[in-house]
Parts: C-alpha cells; sequence; structure tokens
C-alpha cells in the first residue's frame, strides 16, 4: 500500500512539474497588470502631479524602469535653457578686482 502511495505522489508531482513547463499545450502570455504612472506625456509636471504619482511595486521595490523615467523627465525640465547669445554682465553686480 505504500509503494502505490508513493508511485502516485510522484506521478503527481511529475505531472505537475510538466504542466508548470507547458508540456500540454502553451502557456498564455503574461499581463502586465502593474500601476504606470498617469502623468501628461508633455508639458512641465506641476508638485501636485509630482505628489499623487504611483510606482508599481515590484518584489524588490519600485520599478525602477517607471522611477528612472520620471527622474529623466524632471532633470530635463529643470535643466537650465542654454543662452543664445553673448552673456553680460550684470552692472549692479560688485566688482571683485
Amino acid at each position: 500500500m505504500e509503494w502505490i502511495l508513493a508511485a502516485l505522489a510522484i506521478a503527481v508531482v511529475g505531472l505537475a512539474a510538466a504542466a508548470a513547463t507547458g508540456r500540454f499545450g502553451e502557456l498564455p502570455d503574461v499581463v502586465d497588470d502593474r500601476v504606470q504612472p498617469s502623468l501628461p506625456e508633455t508639458g512641465p509636471i506641476t508638485a501636485e502631479q509630482l505628489r499623487d504619482v504611483e510606482f508599481a511595486v515590484v518584489p524588490r521595490g519600485y520599478s525602477m524602469e517607471q522611477v528612472d523615467a520620471l527622474l529623466e523627465r524632471l532633470a530635463a525640465q529643470l535643466r537650465p535653457e542654454p543662452t543664445t547669445g553673448p552673456v553680460v554682465a550684470d552692472p549692479r553686480a560688485p566688482d571683485l578686482e
């Protein structure tokens, strides 16, 4: 009787392993249902939008791709515009010489 139970247990584990690897047909594609930050695609990001942003929680914290994308966008927004003309000294500035 013990041999029959052991054989049955081995058969069940083997069938489960075969099913998990897709031996009985393909598994469906993985659905990515993680939260995506809902920010406008263009234009500056407001303080309220930044406070309300939500990131997907993944096993090791927040989604690195989402956080990196937001930080890159904010860095580009905060980067000063390059000047197109010559730099003119402020006449009110004290002379340091």
